[in-house]
């Protein structure tokens, strides 16, 4: 039996996550999520810093914030946000300066959930295969934990259709050639091709009537959140967001289609 007290002893805010997880068995699958693609994650961190390239850098480390607020990986999420904020800012000094210190208390971290979760290794598991229903959601988000968070929501109703960036989203739209997605959830903040990308995509070719929009996103800046309403979205999440706000924008999606 897994130890929660490991997790809080160590200063993990249990408690906080499950307000959005609800049981501790959403919260371990998600976690086991984070560990799956946290290497990979901090990979892009390295080569982003490497190549000072803080657009990007600033992109990656603010996916690793989000999963660490999820978690309830608070000093990891603290710092992360000042890389993020710094990043965005263009002070490659203080990434440079204090990237170790980042690293850091992201491998503490790893550790410690591959102790809780009784891992010796982070190794991908092998994904549940998709029940397969007459309708699909896309869900575009960098991060994978957001996207296996909602997945795992309506996995007994819906396929859930994954992208990490704006290029593999509409690639999935035109490549829908059945009409089977009704719905999309999609992320700003993304690297490669962002969120505003796809939105002008479904502008030009007048997709918003067939495929409703709503935006899942962790910037609550007045700029963004004006500039996305600009398109004829349906509504915004924002992050971080639990099953019930996930449910409630998904359905008021699907109202759009049945009129």
């Amino acid at each position: 039996m897994k130890d929660v007290y490991l997790l809080k002893n160590n200063g993990v805010d249990v408690d906080k996550s499950l307000e959005l997880f609800g049981e501790m068995s959403m919260y371990d699958d998600t976690m086991g999520d984070f560990l799956d693609e946290v290497n990979n994650k901090v990979d892009s961190l390295k080569k982003y810093k490497e190549a000072s390239d803080m657009e990007n850098y600033a992109i990656m480390v603010h996916s690793l914030k989000s999963d660490a607020r999820y978690l309830g990986f608070t000093k990891l999420a603290e710092l992360a946000y000042e890389h993020e904020m710094k990043s965005k800012a263009t002070d490659i000094n203080y990434v440079m300066d204090n990237f170790d210190a980042l690293l850091t208390e992201t491998d503490r971290i790893i550790e410690l959930c591959k102790q809780y979760l009784g891992r010796t290794d982070v190794e991908s598991v092998k994904p549940k295969e998709v029940v397969k229903s007459d309708k699909a959601i896309l869900v575009v988000d960098d991060s994978n934990l957001i996207v296996n968070f909602i997945s795992k929501i309506f996995d007994d109703t819906f396929e859930v259709i994954k992208a990490t960036d704006g290029e593999q989203a509409i690639r999935c739209i035109e490549n829908d050639t059945n009409h089977k997605i009704v719905g999309m959830l999609l992320d700003l903040n993304m690297p490669n091709v962002d969120g505003f990308s796809v939105l002008d995509y479904f502008n030009a070719n007048k997709l918003f009537t067939n495929i409703p929009v709503s935006i899942i996103t962790g910037g609550d800046d007045r700029e963004t959140i004006n500039r996305a309403f600009a398109y004829p979205i349906i509504d915004l999440l924002a992050k971080p967001f639990n099953e019930r706000d996930v449910k409630r924008i998904v359905e008021k999606m699907l109202d759009v289609t049945r009129m």
